[in-house]
């Protein structure tokens, strides 16, 4: 009796939807490059299902991106990629976050995953990833890294994902034994391995390898502690703390940079942001706020305001910002850093409400790059200054680079 009634209710089961029912819902041709590949798969599936595969169709169709290779070739030829994590969010492509600022991609035959690829698939991201890491290992082997003239070690790989070997520890981890491991990835074909007592040549080796013309990914310094890798924590009176800290705003430059491209232009003006140094060597990044139209701010250290008639006001510090009540920004929907537009410009009463880090004199003096001090040579690592032809700074205001100033 159980079998007569599956029987009868599997035929009183609504009819599956069809792939033509779906697409032209969907305004999806049926005529697209590599479908008839996929058909078969499509004929195994549940309604549901059914109805999620049409789905990941049509948000390809959507975006410009084709359809994937068969699961068949791509689960033997995946690879994991590790890239800015504000290139992950520009870009769109199935991501996952890592470590402070990266985050890993994954490559099925030469070709970024977007995130249908595994409904169409039917496969999960866990999967794919096991898979893309395990290939990465096997691709590694017999492959030492090599001891560099200044005693840290660098990878020799030569297939352009070298820095994705931050991912597999076993290749590097045990390089100093006893020793506290550090490790930088400052291009896709460049991972550098120090103990603590080479961080100043691990310092010295990462500007050039970003400036060695290949795809930059981070400056900052990592530290494997454990199981775990995180940003090296180097405080003060550390040697390296200070160009730890610059390391790391180079990269946020960078993101800036980047970002500064894809910024609708009826939104604002991008603060132009610069890198200083305090007498006492600590380097601040300071954002440039310029009266006449919206300011698309980033979060930095310092804000610098000149008025409409180019007149420096003084460097005041960012997180006293809120003291202005009566000029609310609103958060900028944007992938990378996080930036506020305000439309208003403070008056010079509010602007004092603000704590001060130099006067306007002293303002215009190191924009001017007049400094009484000597000019701190700039790191090799440091991003260039924001903006150029539509700098917020006015021309007779824009120097050459930023002396020390005292730090209160």
């Amino acid at each position: 009796m159980a079998f007569l009634s599956r029987l009868f209710s599997r035929a009183q089961r609504a009819p599956l939807p069809s792939m033509e029912e779906l697409f032209a819902e969907r305004a999806i041709p049926m005529d697209l490059p590599g479908l008839e590949e996929f058909k078969g798969d499509f004929e195994h599936l549940e309604a549901e299902e059914r109805r999620q595969w049409a789905e990941a169709i049509a948000e390809l169709q959507s975006t410009g991106r084709g359809l994937p290779p068969l699961w068949l070739d791509a689960q033997f030829d995946l690879l994991p990629q590790v890239v800015p994590h504000w290139q992950a969010e520009r870009e769109g492509f199935l991501f996952k976050p890592l470590f402070e600022g990266l985050c890993q991609r994954i490559l099925a035959c030469g070709k970024l995953v977007p995130r249908p690829w595994l409904i169409i698939w039917g496969v999960s991201e866990e999967d794919l990833e096991e898979r893309a890491l395990a290939r990465l290992l096997e691709l590694s082997q017999g492959k030492p890294f090599q001891r560099q003239p200044s005693g840290i070690y660098r990878s020799n790989f030569g297939d352009g994902l070298d820095a994705s070997r931050i991912l597999l520890p076993e290749l590097w981890a045990e390089l100093f034994p006893g020793q506290n491991t550090f490790i930088a990835i400052p291009a896709h074909s460049c991972l550098l391995v120090a103990p603590q007592v080479l961080l100043p040549k691990l310092v010295d080796a990462i500007g050039p390898a970003i400036g060695a013309g290949d795809q930059r990914i981070s400056a900052t310094i990592y530290q494997h502690v454990g199981q775990t890798i995180l940003p090296a924590n180097l405080q003060d009176p550390h040697p390296i703390a200070q160009p730890q800290r610059e390391l790391r705003q180079s990269d946020l430059l960078a993101a800036c940079v980047a970002q500064e491209q894809d910024l609708p232009a009826e939104l604002g003006q991008p603060a132009g942001l610069l890198s200083l140094r305090t007498q006492q060597g600590r380097s601040l990044l300071m954002a440039i706020w310029k009266e006449g139209q919206p300011c698309l701010l980033p979060d930095t250290d310092l804000v610098g305001f000149i008025d409409a008639q180019d007149k420096a006001l003084g460097i005041f510090f960012r997180q006293t910002l809120p003291r202005i009540s009566e000029i609310r920004g609103e958060t900028v929907d944007i992938w990378g850093p996080r930036r506020t537009r305000y439309t208003g410009f403070p008056t010079r009463a509010q602007v004092e409400r603000l704590e001060p880090f130099a006067t306007s004199e002293q303002m215009v003096s190191l924009l001017r790059g007049q400094g009484n001090a000597p000019r701190p040579a700039q790191p090799q690592t440091t991003a260039p200054a924001s903006g150029t032809s539509s700098s917020p700074v006015p021309e007779h205001l824009r120097g050459l680079s930023l002396g020390p100033v005292r730090e209160d």
